[in-house]
């Protein structure tokens, strides 16, 4: 038996996804578990995964099921949504607590296990867990993303990311008020030499340039537009700690955690809002956008009320 208490920063989540996201278990394993009788919630028996939480309940799972040796089903992700589809792209809204693609050490759902499970036909390219992927976001980034669905659009796509001419748009809520309120900051970055998980600006990095600018400065936090030149993993976070404004939600980069928790986060307050580029075989240029999701407009609405 294995006991957690849920966070009050993943209330109102499905109970299905916070067992997976709390224990480390796969959604699918997590299904086994609520079929067999296996999951309480506050002392009594989840029937349903779709059960919303309240936070700071007792969640227990009352035994481990052996994995299943069967064909895996692609988990269909809660809140994926599909921006726009044709027969060359998928444009997807991505949102936190989605990876990109399957990975080692990650157990949740995925945008390429969810267009799987929807029926949607990607490219074969590259690595198999991650078949169309051309760029990809942090689990705990939300916003838009572009999948190719034909190889000749993987090819373009691929080629169009690293010449940098596609528009990458994104809003994040930092720390204190930068200065000053538009710049670029190019700094290389890395992995963190004390830890495989982290980034950090890194001489011999690879190449990375953020350009920001202020859209509404707050008492304690400041709204920007971040267009981005490179994509390295990590990138605008990495670069606004740098300069001493930490994402506003991010305690991996040195958030203020009493902030984060009044605010109601429970990851960095970024978002992948527009996305641009010129279509990989028709050629007029394509322009995409997302609204922010209700967790971070909920948490900017209390730093413009503050």
């Amino acid at each position: 038996m294995s006991l957690f208490i849920v966070p009050d920063t993943l209330a109102g989540q499905r109970v299905d996804a916070v067992a997976a996201r709390v224990s480390g278990y796969s959604r699918a394993r997590i299904e086994l578990l609520v079929e067999a009788g296996s999951l309480s919630l506050g002392g009594t028996i989840v029937t349903k995964g779709s059960q919303r939480v309240a936070g700071g309940e007792l969640l227990e799972l009352l035994e481990d099921p052996a994995p299943t040796t069967a064909t895996a089903v692609p988990q269909l992700a809660d809140g994926v949504g599909i921006v726009y589809e044709d027969a060359d792209i998928v444009v997807v809204d991505k949102p936190v607590g989605v990876a990109a693609h399957p990975s080692l050490g990650w157990g949740g759902p995925s945008v390429v296990e969810h267009l799987a499970a929807a029926g949607v036909a990607v490219s074969t390219s590259g690595a198999a867990e991650r078949q169309g992927i051309v760029s990809r976001l942090d689990v705990g980034t939300s916003g838009l993303m572009v999948v190719a669905r034909s190889e000749v659009a993987y090819s373009v796509l691929k080629q169009a990311f690293r010449d940098r001419t596609v528009d990458k748009t994104y809003h994040t809520l930092v720390q204190g008020h930068p200065d000053p309120f538009v710049g670029t900051i190019d700094a290389p970055i890395g992995r963190h030499p004390g830890a495989d998980w982290k980034m950090a600006i890194l001489e011999g990095g690879r190449a990375s340039v953020t350009h920001y600018e202020t859209l509404e400065a707050h008492r304690a936090a400041t709204l920007l537009q971040v267009h981005l030149e490179t994509g390295r993993t990590h990138q605008i976070r990495v670069h606004m700690a740098a300069i001493g404004h930490p994402c506003v939600g991010d305690p991996l980069y040195g958030a203020d955690p009493a902030l984060s928790a009044r605010l109601g986060l429970g990851r960095q307050w970024l978002h992948a809002v527009g996305l641009g580029f010129t279509h990989p075989t028709r050629g007029d240029h394509v322009e995409f956008s997302s609204p922010y999701p209700a967790d971070l407009q909920r948490a900017l609405d209390l730093v413009r009320a503050d």
